[in-house]
């Protein structure tokens, strides 16, 4: 074992670093940024700077050519560094660092004296007998925890083991099991004291696992624990205190998600049954766009499962990437042109191993792309691939940190996938839990290293591959990559979701926790299949319920292998599908919205779907709840998650305002609301200070359909702002300036202000504006657009018909004001003061 105990020496490096070398390893502090400090705890020796992670540094790394523009250098602030006899500050930034000498503990603090972390003595930074490296942090009891990528259980971590080692978990429980698919090895410690948050980031690919508070020893006060199984305690300490900064501070460090094609928020279909069928796969599935139409269920994606690569080999019908099984699709070119003629984008599965039966292998094998046997395996075998379980058989994995690999995988997918007819790939199976041997070797870009250590960036890497084929295919193509796994950073690449769930309430339940913890964790983009993905088919009701849900999420695709025989469709059920229908056609409305915060994702790496105690960090009343969460910052969602119930209840933040969106009634925060549903309620709140865009056409494709009339659903009970986002949606042409950012301004009072300022050269196909202003206490006296006083129409009909006016519906306690978009700025103003008719 090493274990550090007291510090030797203390010393400043011309390079910024603060050298601490212990008893036991040497540490190295670094202020990164105003607010967040790198502690590098080199168990390795040689602090190497070689990472497939990071996108900002301050130094320089072996791997920048491969990140190329991805990858963004920064100038660490100043720091002073003061030796106080029985300890050393390090001071700079917001952020002041006391190392303790003697017992040796390295403590943070902000700028308003709160401690953000502390290690534990005798515990902050060791390797332990079976060489695993370990660290140690002080803890309080109540302390709640956040994060950790995709996790099962509830949203609030204290006191549980998380395991990070990714795994193909089929059919995996939604609240016990662990691990999942993703490595992200960050989370967030809500101090629910002082209610600030800091964020913990360990820069570190090897399988890990971290105790929050479960552990209990008398010897040793309350502690997280952090244990990978090689590599350095790498920590990036992040500041807040807000839960929000530190989410766009470490997005910072591991990037920020594209800008997705608008199809991405779309319903994207899928089914393994389609592509799993004896013959014509491929009228089957343009079939199922055809009766989508025909039941007036929008649908803009089809998610096309590995069925279509199975090929007749010596052991029967196998998976074999980069072929397409004739009898399914004897045409690929032309099914990828009459799926495009319907709007629709095919994402083919890619799988990154190959079966010891491909009709390839030999060309495969010929690159030289394979994961490579340990030196105890080639001892007995011989050189050669390393060999793990795959699906069907033994197989054979690629090796995506070789860069003659890449290059070859490159030309592989253009060639026998994008060249079809797509710019779109579903990459999977990418966990690489099937080499048991984890001293199998990887190339790593020229320095060597096993696979334990790097197998967990191979789904990063797979994707980085695809956009670049993809870009080289068609430059002027947005990518749209999705992914089941991945490691820290995967969302600047990928749209994600959770795998294999299982189908049942409490996947549907527990599923909301895990996207709101993939949110905290920078991947804005994710969700999970609606219905469940394994085992029996849902029964009516789960389906209504989890299509309700799913609308909401980032990713919303109705995926399914039923175990009964079944395949999950919208339209299953037929007594139930207009509800079905209401609910993803209501998704396609709020387009505009969810478009807008996925471009703010982009910006910020702030998420879609939002915890509440993210959204309202000052209410600790909030601090477990996961079951409602904000979509954005205007609206609560409160979906039925439970069988059979006629009420629902809401408790609602505290501090705050919020109106029924459906019957704009108004609820104070801090109390808890009962509301009565039925199958067709989809409970969601309209936040006081809220702006939410919504088309006011039914859009029923988003490749085809454009937003010709937006309505702007504003709460003037406090001052607000908002940013509605366009583009064409499909091409990169936003790069270049053709967008249009409307940024929303609302002031509260007995005067409302709303003011439009546009940027960018986009020219919106939105022709008409609707704002529809929540103000049940009076009608206006006025409303007046740019200084010029609009007329007000009484009879609701002719102000249907009327290009230009104002309405006040008394039901709903709204003001309606309706005009052209003049596509350039604008500003509303609707007077609420007191008037009196009678004395007049």
């Amino acid at each position: 074992m090493r274990v550090s105990t007291r510090v030797e020496t203390v010393e400043q490096a011309e390079d910024g670093w603060v050298r601490v070398r212990t008893d036991g390893v040497e540490v190295r502090l670094l202020l990164m940024t105003d607010d967040v400090l790198r502690i590098r705890a080199g168990f390795d020796g040689d602090f190497a700077e070689e990472s497939y992670t990071l996108v900002t540094t301050a130094w320089e790394d072996r791997l920048d050519s491969f990140m190329g523009a991805e990858r963004t250098r920064v100038l660490t602030p100043p720091v002073a560094v003061v030796d106080e006899g029985d300890h050393v500050t390090v001071t700079g930034g917001r952020l002041r660092v006391r190392v303790d000498k003697d017992p040796f503990r390295i403590q943070v603090r902000d700028d308003e004296g709160t401690v953000l972390h502390s290690d534990v003595v005798g515990l902050g930074y060791l390797e332990d007998a079976n060489g695993r490296r370990i660290h140690t942090s002080e803890i309080n009891p109540d302390d709640a925890f956040y994060g950790f990528g995709e996790t099962t259980g509830p949203l609030n971590k204290a006191q549980k083991l998380i395991t990070m080692s990714p795994k193909d978990a089929l059919g995996y429980d939604a609240r016990e099991t662990d691990p999942l698919y993703k490595h992200i090895p960050f989370y967030l410690k809500l101090d629910r004291t002082s209610r600030k948050a800091v964020g913990y980031f360990y820069h570190n690919t090897y399988a890990c696992d971290v105790d929050l508070g479960r552990e209990k020893s008398n010897y040793w006060p309350a502690h997280s624990r952090f244990r990978a199984d090689g590599g350095d305690i790498d920590l990036f300490l992040i500041a807040g205190p807000a839960i929000r900064d530190v989410v766009e501070r470490y997005t910072m460090l591991t990037g920020r998600p594209p800008l997705l094609p608008k199809y991405a928020l779309g319903y994207l279909a899928s089914s393994m049954y389609y592509a799993e069928l004896d013959a014509d796969s491929d009228r089957a599935i343009t079939d199922f766009i055809d009766i989508a139409r025909a039941e007036d269920i929008p649908v803009d994606g089809f998610q096309l499962s590995s069925g279509y690569c199975t090929q007749e080999t010596a052991q029967g019908l196998k998976r074999a990437v980069f072929t397409w099984n004739e009898r399914r699709f004897p045409d690929p070119p032309r099914f990828f042109r009459e799926m495009a003629e319907r709007g629709i984008t095919v994402s083919p599965n890619v799988k990154p191993a190959v079966l010891d039966v491909h009709p390839r292998l030999e060309e495969l094998a010929a690159a030289d792309v394979f994961v490579r046997r340990s030196a105890d395996a080639e001892r007995t075998a011989g050189p050669g691939p390393a060999v793990g379980a795959w699906w069907g058989g033994p197989g054979r994995f690629v090796d995506f940190t070789r860069p003659a690999a890449r290059e070859a995988w490159k030309g592989w997918l253009t060639d026998a996938v994008l060249a079809q007819g797509t710019t779109s790939v579903w990459n999977d199976n990418c966990e690489y839990d099937g080499i048991i041997d984890q001293d199998s070797v990887v190339d790593f870009d020229g320095t060597g290293a096993t696979v334990g250590r790097l197998r967990t960036v191979m789904a990063n890497l797979m994707c980085h591959v695809t956009r670049e084929a993809i870009t080289e295919h068609d430059p002027d193509a947005r990518p749209y990559i999705v992914c089941r796994a991945g490691h820290a950073g995967i969302q600047r690449y990928a749209q994600t979701w959770a795998g294999d769930n299982s189908t049942s309430w409490e996947t549907l339940r527990h599923n909301v926790a895990t996207i709101l913890g993939m949110g905290l964790s920078g991947v804005a983009n994710q969700g999970a299949d609606i219905g469940g993905f394994h085992g029996p088919a849902p029964e009516p009701e789960l389906l209504v319920r989890w299509v309700q849900h799913g609308i909401f999420q980032p990713r919303f695709s109705i995926h399914s292998v039923n175990s009964d025989n079944s395949v999950t469709e919208p339209w299953m059920y037929g007594a139930h599908t207009p509800y079905v229908r209401d609910a993803i056609k209501l998704r396609y409305r709020l387009f505009p919205y969810l478009y807008s915060l996925m471009e703010r994702a982009h910006r910020t790496g702030l998420p879609i779907m939002e915890p509440l105690v993210s959204a309202f960090q000052a209410d600790p009343a909030v601090d477990e709840t996961f079951t409602e969460f904000m979509l954005g910052d205007s609206l609560l969602v409160a979906n039925v998650l439970d069988p059979g119930v006629s009420t629902r209840t809401v408790r609602l933040p505290a501090g705050e305002v919020f109106y029924d969106a459906w019957t704009r009634e108004r609820h104070e925060g801090g109390t808890t609301v009962e509301l009565p549903v039925d199958l067709g309620s989809i409970p969601l709140f309209v936040r006081g200070g809220g702006i939410v865009a919504v088309a006011d056409n039914q859009l029923d494709s988003l490749t085809r359909d454009d937003v010709t009339a937006l309505r702007l659903v504003c709460a003037p009970d406090r001052d607000g702002r908002t940013v509605v986002y366009e583009d064409d949606g499909l091409t990169r042409a936003h790069e270049r300036g053709e967008y249009r950012s409307t940024e929303v301004t609302m002031t509260a009072g007995e005067r409302v202000v709303i003011t439009l300022a546009r940027s960018g050269s986009y020219r919106s196909p939105v022709r008409s504006l609707l704002l529809d202003v929540i103000h049940p206490e009076r009608a206006p006296y006025w409303v007046e657009v740019d200084g010029e006083r609009l007329p007000q129409i009484l009879y609701p009909e002719r102000f249907e018909a009327a290009e230009r006016a104002w309405h006040y519906d008394p039901a709903t306690g709204c003001v309606l004001v309706k005009l052209p978009d003049p596509d350039g700025d604008l500003a509303v103003t609707i007077s609420f003061e007191p008037f009196d008719m009678i004395g007049m």
